[in-house]
């Protein structure tokens, strides 16, 4: 039995949706024709052969097809679908790929692709006919094909660690709940924390029945899939040799054979013919199947692309880093390091996100209002200053950029950290380069110092995943030297492990490493420290969502630059944030700025209602629509209002749109 110790959470940065929270972008536009099919680019037979029975998965912008049979052999070749070009070719491969197979399974984690299993032999022979259960890796960086040699024991369910090879081991999964039938030719699909297994063969029985299992509890549900409601569509038949993939909280089934029938349910123009042992993958918001066996069992090399119908992706992370990237409205300067170097930034997105540089800012703030206060008290005591003022008595050059000197950061892991505060990510370098990775650590001390716990758990993340043979005694010995301990805790282990050791001391590097950590490094090989478990759960911060989420309902009512007038009543906001999020605010504050910071809202003579004004600022500040009732349900003058008050953000085609959809 093996001993596993408490590990910090794996954080999502995934910025295109959140769990609790649904995003509609403003940015509309154009958009394929939803829930259509159409036909691509066949594979032509110089580049592979047409085939059924294979894998298909999705990396990046391209299609990856994997092995099958073309009729008279199995295939292990590796085909590549250029999503935008529609173009194909053999992909680039070196090492010894799997043996040719079908009714295999492939999946995509990290950078890489996961063959498993299938059949291998002669198809015009069930006797010869292996069943595999061998596990190969692709890497598509570098086309490389790798077997993974693992053991344990395999039973109706199993799992192993992609993570590290050097705990790689199978280990059964205990089940509860109401458990499947052990059935073949059938798809799964993972939405969210749960898997789908939908119809299959078990002997001889077909079924079309729904399972459902959750990650997280090992349980089996059966879904009811019989209709209950008077008018609504029945289940679909059962059948084998389907497909199934996951898309916004819906399972879209295609294919298979049904009660000797080869169905194509999804009814729409250009359709693909009915089809048994394809495959399909979802690259954005399209589902692509290829292949098959179609009537007369004749193979498909086909290809065809579902257009699924779906909101525009939120914009919120890409508009507050182009804010960042453009540097546009910034009045707050950054003065960092024994160099006084200047990195440009904007108060409302920094004090929102990082209460350390928070309080930083309103010390600087401080002292430059009492500089003001004695400077306006000299010159009152001076005639005939050469100084040219309007006729408000500002400068006519307004207000300077707030001075903020931070010793303790350099400039370069400074920017980075500054990256992460407005898009909640980092721009992660080369991994393993030795300079790279000495950054990032420069970052995570920042991190530690300014206490963003959401920015350490990125970069260690990234550090520990770069550490090898070739680096890890620099990192360890810059981890010593900036007191850096669960690194220096990590690249120790590392070091130490029964297959790095003689490798590591062996090196020129180690020879140079100080004395004490040589010591350390001895003592820590001969008599290994006892591992210490912890039940406290990681403190993972709080995403840019959030951050802005609550400046919005009043932590950042001190740092406001701009009134916005709502039929007379005021609303304080900031200045940079209603701009990064808007091309009508960012035009305004670019050509014509209040003199006395105030904007009056409306659409010609209509005022928006508080409800719908309330709603676009809670749209522009954290990307949120999911307080707005159900556009149906309301009247016609609430509904125009609404229209109305986001039309100064949209143009007049997409109003149209949206009126005539309500």
């Amino acid at each position: 039995m093996s001993c596993k110790s408490k590990v910090a959470p794996s954080v999502d940065f995934d910025h295109s949706c959140s769990d609790s929270v649904e995003y509609l972008t403003l940015n509309f536009g154009p958009f394929e024709t939803v829930h259509r099919w159409r036909r691509l680019p066949p594979c032509d037979e110089f580049v592979g052969a047409r085939r059924s029975k294979h894998t298909v998965v999705a990396y990046r912008d391209a299609i990856y097809v994997f092995g099958g049979d073309n009729g008279k052999n199995m295939l292990n070749d590796l085909l590549r679908f250029d999503v935008k070009d529609c173009s194909w070719c053999r992909a680039f491969t070196t090492g010894t790929p799997p043996a040719p197979r079908y009714h295999h399974s492939a999946v995509v984690y990290g950078s890489s692709m996961f063959v498993f299993g299938g059949y291998t032999g002669d198809i015009y022979s069930n006797s010869n006919l292996k069943n595999k259960n061998d596990l190969f890796e692709y890497k598509f960086a570098t086309g490389q094909w790798t077997e993974w040699k693992v053991e344990g024991r395999l039973n109706d369910m199993w799992t192993i660690s992609l993570q590290d090879r050097e705990q790689a081991y199978w280990e059964e999964i205990e089940q509860s709940g109401e458990i499947p039938p052990s059935c073949c030719n059938f798809p799964v699909a993972v939405c969210r924390d749960k898997m789908f297994v939908f119809s299959g063969q078990s002997g001889a029985k077909i079924t079309n029945n729904l399972f459902q299992f959750e990650f997280k509890g090992h349980i089996w549900t059966r879904i009811p899939t019989e209709h209950l409601l008077r008018g609504s569509p029945p289940p679909p038949q059962r059948r084998y040799g389907h497909t199934m993939v996951a898309f916004d909280r819906h399972l879209y089934v295609f294919g298979g054979a049904a009660d000797n029938t080869l169905p194509n349910e999804l009814h729409c123009y250009d359709m693909p013919s009915g089809r048994l042992f394809h495959a399909a993958a979802v690259i954005h918001d399209a589902m692509y199947i290829f292949g098959g066996t179609v009537d007369n069992n004749v193979r498909s090399g086909e290809m065809y692309r579902f257009q699924f119908s779906c909101y525009p992706k939120c914009t919120l992370h890409e508009d507050y880093g182009k804010l960042w990237e453009n540097r546009q409205f910034c009045d707050v300067e950054f003065i960092l390091g024994e160099r006084e170097e200047k990195v440009l930034g904007h108060i409302a997105i920094v004090t929102a996100r990082c209460k350390w540089l928070r309080k930083k800012i309103l010390q600087a703030r401080d002292r430059q209002k009492q500089k003001s206060k004695l400077e306006c008290n000299e010159e009152s005591e001076e005639s005939g200053s050469g100084s040219q003022k309007d006729s408000s008595g500002k400068s006519s050059r307004g207000p300077p950029l707030l001075e903020v000197s931070i010793r303790e950061a350099d400039a370069q892991p400074f920017e980075v950290l500054m990256q992460f505060l407005y898009t909640d990510k980092i721009q992660y370098p080369r991994r393993g380069h030795v300079q790279d990775v000495l950054l990032i650590m420069d970052v995570y001390k920042l991190a530690l110092s300014f206490k963003l716990s959401r920015l350490e758990q990125l970069c260690v993340q990234y550090i520990e995943a770069s550490v090898d043979l070739q680096n890890v005694l620099s990192v360890c010995e810059n981890a010593n030297k900036l007191q850096l301990d669960q690194l220096k805790e990590h690249c120790l282990n590392f070091v130490v492990k029964e297959s790095h050791f003689n490798q590591v001391i062996m090196t020129k590097e180690f020879e140079l490493l100080s004395t004490p950590l040589i010591v350390e490094i001895v003592r820590r090989k001969q008599q290994p420290p006892p591992r210490v478990y912890s039940d406290q759960p990681v403190d993972i911060g709080t995403s840019l969502v959030q951050d802005m989420k609550a400046y919005l309902e009043g932590a950042g009512h001190e740092f406001c630059d701009i009134i916005l007038l709502l039929d007379g009543h005021p609303r304080p906001a900031h200045k940079a944030i209603l701009a990064a999020r808007s091309s009508y605010f960012e035009a305004m504050f670019r050509s014509f700025m209040p003199e006395d910071g105030q904007v009056n809202i409306s659409i010609g003579e209509m005022v928006p209602s508080t409800q719908a004004f309330e709603s676009m600022l809670r749209y522009i500040y954290y990307g949120d629509v999911s307080k707005l009732p159900n556009l149906r349900s309301l009247s016609q003058p609430l509904l125009l209002d609404i229209i109305d008050s986001l039309a100064s953000h949209i143009s007049d085609k997409q109003c149209t749109e949206m009126s005539s959809d309500i």
